[in-house]
């Protein structure tokens, strides 16, 4: 029987050394890598909101004009869309209010800032901005440009109540009108605001007329003039004035009304 021959280990051959001009030539001659064209790794990223604007944040507002809200619905609604402006009459209907301008924002800012002053110095009061809404007795809920309520007022609020819209009316309320007497900021909407603010129990209203450089104050409304609207007590006018003070409901509240005009 003969034996298989024994198999003999395989002989390496040593690569053979190249110079360095074949080696230059052959990465000349390869083809370019593109890494763009590289299959990419599949990602969930996420697309970034669309940038909101004030035709996309009244969009959703486009509502029926005999549409009625409870304060409730009304306040759902405003949770829904917090880039809008709104008000509700006390009749239900929706009312959206168009920023303020820059120039009116910056009266309105030194308005509060003195109000924030006079309350600190004072004690036992609070200061609201126009951002703050109050749910008036006759079911309107209403943002005046600033206001100030009795400290005692805003504590006997529930915690609840103080996170929505405050179930009362403001001590002081006060307007600022723009030029035009056109929409929700002209003087024509604002004085049935205030004349509303009257009957609802504010104490003392103030509606600011910059650009006539004049006020008109609204008094509190007598007891029988809350029942009835027609026999609201007409405003008293102030003419060129350059300082308003509050009065015995709000002792050492002056304002510097020439600031308040220069903006």
């Amino acid at each position: 029987m003969q034996s298989e021959p024994e198999s003999q280990p395989a002989i390496e051959l040593a690569p053979q050394p190249r110079s360095k001009s074949a080696i230059n030539a052959e990465l000349a001659a390869a083809p370019t890598l593109n890494p763009t064209r590289w299959p990419q790794p599949m990602t969930s990223t996420p697309t970034p909101p669309a940038p909101t604007s004030l035709f996309d944040a009244l969009a959703p507002l486009r509502l029926p004009l005999d549409l009625r809200l409870t304060p409730e619905q009304f306040e759902r609604v405003c949770a829904e869309n917090r880039e809008a402006v709104l008000e509700l009459a006390a009749d239900g209907r929706l009312i959206t209010m168009t920023p303020a301008s820059s120039e009116t924002s910056g009266r309105n800012s030194r308005l509060v800032m003195r109000l924030l002053l006079w309350a600190d110095r004072q004690g036992g009061w609070k200061v609201f901005e126009s951002s703050a809404g109050f749910r008036l007795p006759d079911g309107s809920v209403r943002s005046p440009d600033a206001s100030l309520l009795r400290l005692e007022r805003w504590q006997a609020l529930s915690p609840a109540e103080r996170r929505s819209f405050a179930p009362l009316c403001p001590d002081l309320v006060v307007e600022l009108a723009s030029p035009s007497d056109e929409g929700p900021r002209g003087v024509s909407a604002l004085r049935q605001k205030m004349a509303a603010y009257q009957t609802n129990g504010a104490r003392l209203g103030w509606l600011l007329l910059p650009h006539e450089r004049a006020v008109e104050v609204w008094g509190p409304a007598q007891q029988e003039a809350r029942n009835q609207e027609a026999n609201q007590e007409e405003p008293r006018r102030l003419e060129q004035a350059a300082t308003l003070e509050g009065g015995a409901a709000f002792p050492g509240l002056c304002l510097n009304l020439e600031e308040i005009w220069a903006g």
